[in-house]
């Protein structure tokens, strides 16, 4: 019998996409191909946690593993930053190395912007990175009296729960430090609604729950600068409100070097089959971030890692068929969940198929304990499964 030849499979991004696609392919073909994984950063930040690192209820320790780890499964680790890629030659830079591959799985992610609101880098704090999550833990409890406010930046942003999970994370720590009386907390954002794109009953769920705890909601607010200094926020109709304690996610953009690769459209996100996750380059397959969907409901998939996992699963086990043989091509069906917490130890669920036809058939379910420990559990089973 001929032994096939050797083929590479280059994964750049050691988010959870690209974590999860490597080591779906180490299980099956990691002896007799090649697997490389590449990304910037020596550690596997857990991203979910941010708002538990924000409460204090995690270290950077307990959500960072090494990826170096991953080695001991015949997964070979890059760290270096991306310049370049060739996808109809399925090259790829990185620092002075160039690698060929046989297929590529692009898992960059978004890149987040803060620059491009003036002002806001030095006004607040970035609730989507490792420090800024860790500044709000350090700064929230020197708050006594004033306005707490989390702004969405630009649309679109991943996890897309995320900052009224904060907003009302930072509601309970108030209450809590016995100076709710003295603290309001407010959400301003772009959309219409939270989290629309699962449909309306989900968004008015939400918003919902939001107000019951006494956040103040606006949404159609569209900042376009900051003034650190007076600690005023500016939005494009003209308006002006004052703030305290400023936490933000940022304007989220795709990695210039896919911008530059010719993978992306005139959104900037790689736009993919949305069931194969294959671009139009041969070999080459998009997942998570820095992909875009669109859906019947006219707004793209949510930027989540739910997606990511499950797109990372449906490609693997398309690239597997065809280096094996055996089993058929993976088919992404557009299920996700998401874990919304809601301060005092309770979260709620929303789960669904978001490609349902003609809109999301996505639910929310009623916030209790057990969803909140669901989410523990996840995080616990997430650092030890794939380590």
């Amino acid at each position: 019998m001929t032994q096939q030849k050797q083929k590479t499979v280059a994964i750049l991004g050691g988010g959870v996409g690209g974590l999860v696609t490597a080591n779906e392919l180490a299980k099956k073909i990691g002896s007799g191909h090649r697997i490389i994984l590449i990304d910037r950063e020596a550690q596997h930040v857990f991203q979910s946690s941010f708002l538990w690192l924000m409460t204090g209820d995690r270290k950077e320790s307990q959500i960072s593993r090494d990826l170096a780890k991953l080695e001991r499964k015949g997964i070979e680790v890059v760290i270096g930053e991306i310049t370049s890629i060739d996808p109809d030659a399925k090259a790829v830079v990185v620092g002075d190395r160039t690698i060929v591959a046989d297929y590529i799985v692009v898992s960059l992610g978004a890149q987040l912007a803060p620059s491009n609101v003036p002002g806001l880098v030095g006004a607040g704090h970035n609730l989507y990175s490792l420090d800024g999550a860790g500044a709000i833990r350090d700064g929230r409890g020197k708050l006594t009296s004033g306005k707490i406010v989390v702004l969405i930046s630009g649309m679109p942003f991943k996890c897309p729960a995320a900052p009224y999970e904060a907003a009302m994370l930072l509601e309970a720590d108030l209450r809590k430090r016995g100076v709710r009386d003295r603290v309001s907390v407010t959400v301003y954002s772009p959309e219409p609604g939270p989290m629309g794109v699962a449909g309306p009953d989900v968004s008015a769920g939400v918003r919902e729950i939001v107000e019951s705890k006494g956040i103040d909601y606006h949404p159609r607010h569209q900042i376009s600068s900051v003034d650190p200094d007076q600690k005023i926020l500016k939005f494009d109709d003209g308006s002006e409100e004052p703030f305290d304690f400023l936490v933000y996610v940022p304007p989220h953009v795709g990695p210039s070097v896919l911008q530059e690769s010719g993978l992306t459209n005139e959104t900037g996100w790689i736009p993919v089959d949305r069931n194969s996750m294959a671009t139009e380059f041969d070999g080459v397959f998009a997942i998570g971030d820095n992909t875009i969907i669109p859906l019947e409901v006219g707004l793209p998939l949510p930027k989540a890692g739910t997606f990511a996992s499950g797109q990372a699963r449906v490609v693997a086990k398309t690239i597997i068929a065809e280096l094996t043989g055996r089993g058929d091509a993976g088919r992404y069906d557009g299920f996700g969940e998401c874990v919304v917490e809601v301060g005092d130890g309770k979260a709620g669920l929303g789960r669904g198929n978001f490609y349902g036809l003609p809109l999301p058939t996505v639910n929310l379910r009623k916030p209790s304990r057990l969803w909140h420990l669901g989410k523990v559990w996840f995080e616990w089973r997430w650092m030890r499964r794939w380590f």
